[in-house]
């Protein structure tokens, strides 16, 4: 249990330092190191990652670093896509669920190595409809696959919407929330019908360490280049995503 309670400050520390990354983390240490099934695991990383991006985004609005129109136009569209793709799980496997998952940290490891100088190019506000369109998608991967959605929101809210990188994630976690919130609040029903049961205790003791780590996170942030972070996090996603595959491939085909 020591290895899970790490884990559980990664989830913080990633969550703190970029924004992102905090269930491509949840997933595999509630799996691999819990012990908990497929399904759970999905279920319990929604509510885990959704509590503690909330803490770190009322930081963050706190500070003005909010962008309450994306939250609006990307983060409510988000909230419907999540619940429908938390309703979507429950007709496939866990298997198929976690090889999707480790195909979601290949591509977030290849968002992590593109060239920073994309993400400071400001395009002006997107339109209403493309922000709503973007959080859907966004949305059923979140709720399918259990991911929180950072990796893509905050390129998405800076390269296409135009916000200062600071401002993205802030407003990447505010909207992770209540994704998450939503996809949380449909898995208890699928878990459910299933037969199966979230593990309270488990939830309330990650969401402590969690928490603590987005704080660490956030300090060491502000003495490490983001682009050291961004690559050294994606260097570490490469392997997991293959062992996961190799765990769960076999078993879909």
């Amino acid at each position: 249990m020591f290895l899970a309670w790490i884990g559980a400050i990664a989830i913080g520390l990633s969550l703190g330092l970029l924004g992102s990354g905090g269930s491509i983390v949840t997933v595999p240490v509630l799996v691999y190191l819990v012990g908990q099934s497929e399904k759970v695991a999905i279920a319990g990383s929604l509510g885990i990652v959704g509590g503690v991006a909330l803490s770190g985004a009322l930081l963050y609005a706190r500070r003005r670093l909010v962008d309450w129109r994306s939250v609006l136009f990307f983060g409510v569209p988000g909230m419907a896509g999540t619940y429908g793709g938390a309703w979507l799980a429950k007709f496939v496997s866990g298997s198929a669920q976690l090889a999707v998952f480790a195909a979601v940290m290949l591509l977030a490891s290849g968002l992590m190595f593109r060239t920073p100088a994309r993400f400071q190019k400001d395009h002006g506000e997107r339109h209403v409809w493309k922000l709503g369109f973007d959080g859907v998608i966004v949305g059923i991967l979140t709720g399918f696959v259990g991911v929180g959605g950072g990796f893509l929101i905050v390129p998405a809210l800076a390269v296409l919407g135009g916000l200062p990188m600071h401002r993205a994630v802030g407003t990447s976690l505010m909207i992770i929330a209540l994704k998450s919130a939503s996809g949380f609040v449909k898995y208890l029903g699928v878990l459910s019908e299933l037969g199966l049961s979230i593990d309270w205790s488990i939830i309330g003791l990650f969401l402590v360490f969690g928490i603590v780590g987005t704080f660490v996170g956030r300090a060491i942030g502000t003495r490490v280049p983001q682009l050291v972070l961004k690559k050294a996090f994606a260097v570490f996603l490469i392997p997991v995503a293959i062992f996961i595959l190799w765990e769960n491939l076999p078993q879909v085909l």
